[in-house]
């Protein structure tokens, strides 16, 4: 079969195939089942997962996924409008994938293999490397190239929150937000956590959060008191990475703050984590305790600005980009 050239595919976590208890327990199999994920011993979380999460948990995250839940899940609807909109712009195949659910990372690396794309670079939409996310990307790339007896040439970009584009995507979006809607009290940066056990081996997700965020306070202007760094999405008895956004906002209300702001720099897409965890959750805790207003300032998702840093990477990782 005669090249094709070069092709860029978009990757993101993933999502189940519909908002129901049985769609979200598959998905979860396959999500909670990757050892970068959860790092437990094999023998011991094959059965807590089947015992004690896969039965019970399912039914409660299929209710929020019905909360936010369109045509298509939210995460799979922009994630293929991005990779729509980058392909306006570039003259390589752009396709989009997902690491866990549909369409499988695979898949989508077969077909364009069996294309004939001679060279293929794979862009997670991740800004901050961690080796539960990115790195699962890697995996599951490094899985594939066994099952091909002819390879494509394969880059991986391993993360872009110091690219100076997305940078200033971020922080115009806050400011046409503040535009619109006022300068709060706090802003709040967001960003899901991982269990602080994986940065005590040696993950530096957080080092790269706290960067992320600090460039773009300064990007905004903003003083110290005007801003702070939480994660959210722990999951277990375990230690996360703190301070916790549900225990920031909940403590923020009650001393006093009644006007806040939150962003989450990590999320290229939004989702069940930021429409329903932020929007919902986290918006009731800071109501509940005493504040007066609470705005979600939404990812970057499918925004001009968001395609001109992928287009920028794209463009300096693929020569042929430029031709």
């Amino acid at each position: 079969m005669a090249e094709s050239g070069p092709a860029v595919v978009l990757v993101n976590l993933g999502t189940p195939d519909e908002p129901t208890p049985g769609a979200v327990r598959r998905y979860l199999k396959q999500f909670l089942s990757d050892s970068r994920v959860v790092e437990a011993p094999r023998f011991i979380w094959f059965w807590v997962l089947r015992l004690f999460i896969l039965p019970f948990r399912p039914r409660r995250v299929a209710e929020g996924y019905r909360e936010i839940w369109r045509e298509d899940s939210p995460i799979r609807e922009i994630t293929r409008a991005q990779a729509h909109k980058l392909a306006e712009r570039l003259p390589v195949t752009v396709d989009w994938a997902m690491t866990y659910g549909q369409p499988a990372l695979p898949d989508v690396l077969d077909r364009l293999a069996d294309a004939g794309h001679d060279s293929i670079l794979v862009l997670p939409l991740y800004p901050q490397y961690s080796g539960s996310t990115v790195g699962a990307v890697m995996d599951a790339v490094a899985g594939w190239m066994t099952t091909r007896r002819e390879l494509p040439s394969i880059q991986i970009v391993r993360d872009y929150w110091e690219e100076p584009a997305w940078q200033q995507a971020m922080a115009e979006s806050i400011r046409r937000f503040q535009r619109d809607n006022g300068v709060p009290e706090r802003l709040l940066f967001s960003f899901h956590g991982i269990p602080k056990a994986y940065e005590d081996k040696g993950d530096r997700y957080g080092e790269r959060c706290r960067a992320s965020a600090a460039a773009i306070a300064r990007l905004l202007g903003l003083e110290d008191g005007q801003w702070q760094l939480t994660f959210q999405s722990r999951f277990g008895p375990s230690d996360w990475l703190q301070p916790y956004t549900d225990e920031t906002l909940t403590q923020w209300a009650r001393d006093g703050i009644r006007d806040v702001q939150v962003v989450c720099p990590g999320f290229a897409a939004d989702c069940l984590e930021t429409l329903e965890e932020i929007c919902v959750e986290n918006r009731d805790y800071f109501l509940e305790n005493g504040g007066s207003r609470f705005a979600y300032i939404p990812a970057l998702n499918a925004d001009q600005s968001h395609i001109d840093a992928l287009e920028s990477m794209a463009r300096r990782w693929l020569p042929e980009c430029n031709q």
